[in-house]
């Protein structure tokens, strides 16, 4: 049974907390409208970048040392047929950015540190090569982390005018760059939400001031990359209404079942708030790719090209785990840590096919895998007006994860 709402307390939080049928407690800053427990719950709303659940799944993931050999032969003869209907060769494209020169130079940046720095270097080089680096734009870094991409960004174009960062992350990170951005121009903001649950047309920046957008990312993980993209670029509610809540940062005990809890939030008290854009303004994406193995159907924004050729939720099923094979044909253990976040690798796969793939067979079909997957973006990314490019941003001495997917709108 619910309570009378009325409206929060002056100076208190805004959020109504539906399990308590009460408004928060916490008092909030200066102008604020919610504390910081719940200032994110604003661009909140659950699975709104997942996909459509409804399509073609597979209940059950067959693992691939579990299929036969016949059944590998026909997923590999559809791999090849696909790319090669494709007929997509990339290019090199290593470059660099003079803001990095001094650090690329320092004596003191031990190797990991300058594989690192020449990545960053040559993504700002590449978004200067398409014009991203310029005003009146804000940097959505999507899998933020500390935040270094979103730093040398900054430092690229703080001579330019109305630039603002989004920092998006859905983990707490230690050793984070913001502070050195507290006193810049613009804003430099992080919001600690997975990307699958973000509205950016809610986030209060991008309600009261009407900016181009340039999503970014450097080895943005898997899933991670679609997610970012559906972000970007699929429909914007304009109404503004709240999901459900978000889950709460601390374990609690759970008084009754959570399907018994009252589901929906209402909208908060009143504001002056402009409304959310009807649609989000994007001006570029740059994004370097990575564990395509982590990669779900659900949230595939490729599948029209897969279905175009004659692909489903199978055989992406089984190109996503043979996409790991790509380090196959040997590299150096510390090139292999983008490729394993969370132990998941194929090793025991790779075991049983030791006998009938080659590690260097096993070497190309990951690759053509990763380039079949990577292309399906590029075709959605077509489908929304924009001229797409895959490319070869950095030596694989530097990472075997050195792909980079560019995009700007077209120009009608």
């Amino acid at each position: 049974m619910s309570v009378d709402r009325g409206s929060a307390i002056p100076g208190n939080c805004g959020f109504f907390v539906e399990r308590k049928q009460r408004f928060c407690k916490m008092i909030v800053g200066s102008g604020n409208l919610y504390c910081g427990e719940h200032a994110h719950v604003v661009y909140y709303e659950r699975n709104v970048n997942a996909g459509s659940g409804d399509e073609d799944t597979l209940e059950d993931q067959v693992a691939l040392g579990h299929r036969s050999k016949a059944e590998l032969d026909l997923h590999l003869e559809k791999l090849k047929e696909a790319v090669k209907a494709l007929g997509e060769k990339l290019e090199d494209s290593v470059l660099s950015h003079p803001v990095l020169a001094e650090e690329l130079n320092n004596p003191n940046n031990g190797d990991s540190a300058l594989k690192h720095l020449k990545q960053q270097a040559s993504i700002l080089g590449n978004m200067e090569e398409i014009g991203l680096l310029g005003s009146n734009r804000c940097f959505v870094e999507f899998g933020a982390g500390k935040g270094k991409l979103s730093h040398w960004i900054h430092e690229a174009v703080k001579e330019h005018k109305d630039h603002h960062f989004l920092l998006v992350e859905r983990s707490s990170t230690r050793f984070k760059v913001d502070g050195k951005h507290q006193q810049v121009d613009g804003t430099f903001e992080r919001l600690q939400v997975d990307i699958q649950h973000l509205d950016l047309s809610k986030v209060p920046l991008l309600r009261n001031k009407r900016v181009s957008l340039v999503g970014v990312g450097k080895h943005l993980c898997g899933a991670a990359t679609d997610l970012a993209l559906r972000c970007l670029f699929e429909r914007v509610d304009p109404s503004f209404s709240l999901g459900t809540e978000p889950p709460c940062k601390r374990a609690r005990h759970q008084e009754k079942p959570i399907s018994a809890r009252p589901p929906p939030l209402s909208p908060p008290p009143p504001s002056h708030e402009p409304p959310p854009p009807s649609r989000l303004d994007v001006c570029g994406v740059v994004i370097a790719l990575c564990c395509h193995h982590r990669c779900e159907w659900r949230h595939y924004v490729g599948k029209q090209l897969f279905k175009d050729n004659g692909l489903g939720a199978s055989e992406f099923a089984a190109f996503q785990r043979m996409s790991s094979w790509a380090t196959c044909d040997g590299c150096p253990d510390d090139q292999t840590r983008d490729l394993a976040h969370d132990g998941q690798q194929e090793s025991a796969d790779d075991d049983i096919f030791d006998g009938v793939l080659s590690a260097e067979e096993r070497g190309r079909v990951g690759r053509l895998c990763k380039l079949l997957i990577n292309q399906g973006r590029v075709h959605y990314l077509q489908s929304k007006g924009f001229i797409t490019k895959l490319m070869y941003y950095a030596s694989t001495q530097i990472t075997l994860e050195n792909v980079l997917l560019t995009a700007v709108p077209s120009q009608s």
